[in-house]
């Protein structure tokens, strides 16, 4: 079933329309169920200024409905998942503070590497946020199958109605980060990363804290150059105020 919006049964006389190309001026004629448009004169595919693709930031049908959505929009629309994904592991989370800081801070450590790291925000700051989970409700993997911590992310993201292909990266990412495994992408290169570094900075702070990475051990743990320099840079900033 279509949206009547994008139903030709049900258009009036203005579904056909002409823009002009933001580009070079010329008249572009547009369809109103079309999100872009190729202009005959330079060739820039232009987006329809007449599409309203509010419901497409958060409809799961909406490439069904809209066909190929313009980048920017494929952009908000994973902004917009990731942001869900850290409420409801706030919800699922409770009063444990302590947790929510640092799902938050490890988020904020795969944004600030993926400035140097190409990544999917939707699956690596997902991923950040949800490894709390999997590690509040963790039982030990086993050969058969993931912990039960991975299981329960997996509940929480078709709670959410991700895809699932995002689903099953963001879950194997978790499984090997518990298995101690390794997957050969820049995804998990990163949440791989942000949560050593993260436990790097938790040692540094409070050296009773369970976990065997140092400063020393930098380069061992840590998969990529982008890792090893931002983590020297927080381990710098959080010795100044320390000292402050």
């Amino acid at each position: 079933m279509k949206c009547p919006g994008q139903d030709p049964r049900y258009w009036k006389f203005d579904a056909i329309f002409e823009a002009e190309c933001p580009k070079c001026r010329a008249s572009v004629e547009f369809f109103k169920d079309e999100t872009r448009r190729k202009c005959p004169k330079c060739g820039y595919r232009a987006l329809n200024p007449k599409m309203d693709f509010g419901c497409a930031t958060h409809c799961k049908f909406a490439e069904t409905c809209f066909g190929d959505l313009p980048p920017e929009l494929i952009q908000q629309k994973k902004d917009m998942f990731k942001d869900k994904v850290a409420i409801e592991v706030k919800k699922r989370l409770g009063k444990d503070f302590k947790s929510i800081s640092r799902s938050m801070k490890t988020a904020r450590i795969c944004e600030r590497l993926m400035k140097d790291i190409p990544g999917d925000p939707a699956i690596t700051i997902s991923s950040a946020h949800l490894l709390e989970i999997a590690n509040r409700f963790a039982g030990p993997s086993t050969d058969s199958g993931p912990s039960e911590g991975v299981q329960e992310v997996r509940s929480l993201l078709e709670g959410l109605d991700a895809e699932k292909s995002l689903i099953d990266e963001v879950c194997d990412i978790l499984d090997r980060l518990q298995r101690q495994g390794h997957i050969d992408s820049e995804n998990y290169s990163i949440v791989h990363d942000a949560s050593k570094i993260m436990e790097l900075l938790d040692n540094i702070k409070d050296p009773g804290t369970s976990g065997s990475h140092t400063e020393e051990h930098l380069e061992a743990d840590l998969l990529t150059d982008a890792g090893i320099n931002l983590a020297q840079e927080l381990i710098k900033e959080q010795k100044d105020e320390s000292n402050a």
